[in-house]
């Protein structure tokens, strides 16, 4: 199973964005890279990144359709709101739940190096992407490569100590 984030323990991780201001009271709309995605307000205090500092900030909130919508404390008005438009959002990775066997957080296998059953370099984990059908690993090497993350078909070794992965995908997929 794989989870949008981690990273080791007190390192800030990214969690999401903030969209823009929702209504009059100081509410924002949240992109969400939590799954399920209405988790992200659960995982309060964030951090914000604002002009380049992190900044704590106490924060509840709801699912509302399809939009997570969040009340942060000191936020009060739509202009305030607004200003916010764009901040990242961070938690301490000790905040995340622990993991069962088989399964890491994005923010685990970004930057491993992925290779070939061939042991051929096939590049390094730049990012992943959710395709609702299974996530899948962006991989920049000689030329940017989309591998389907899918456990024991596709992806059968990863080693977090060596930051190394290796899939059953050839070199001209």
């Amino acid at each position: 199973m794989l989870l949008p984030v981690r990273k080791e323990r007190d390192e800030a991780v990214c969690v999401g964005h903030i969209l823009g201001a929702q209504g009059i009271k100081g509410e924002v709309r949240v992109f969400s890279n939590t799954d399920p995605r209405g988790n992200i307000v659960g995982y309060s205090p964030w951090q914000l990144e604002i002009d380049g500092q992190l900044k704590n900030v106490d924060v509840s909130g709801r699912l509302q359709g399809k939009n997570v919508i969040a009340n942060i404390s000191g936020i009060d008005d739509r202009d305030k709101a607004t200003a916010l438009t764009g901040c990242k959002i961070y938690i301490l990775s000790g905040q995340l739940p622990p993991l069962e066997n088989d399964e890491y957080y994005w923010s685990d296998l970004i930057g491993l190096e992925v290779k070939s059953m061939q042991a051929e370099a096939l590049g390094t984990i730049d990012s992943m992407m959710e395709t609702g059908a299974s996530d899948v690993m962006i991989v920049k090497g000689d030329r940017e490569r989309l591998i389907p993350f899918v456990m024991k078909d596709i992806v059968q070794e990863i080693d977090l100590e060596k930051k190394q992965m290796i899939v059953d995908w050839q070199a001209d997929y």
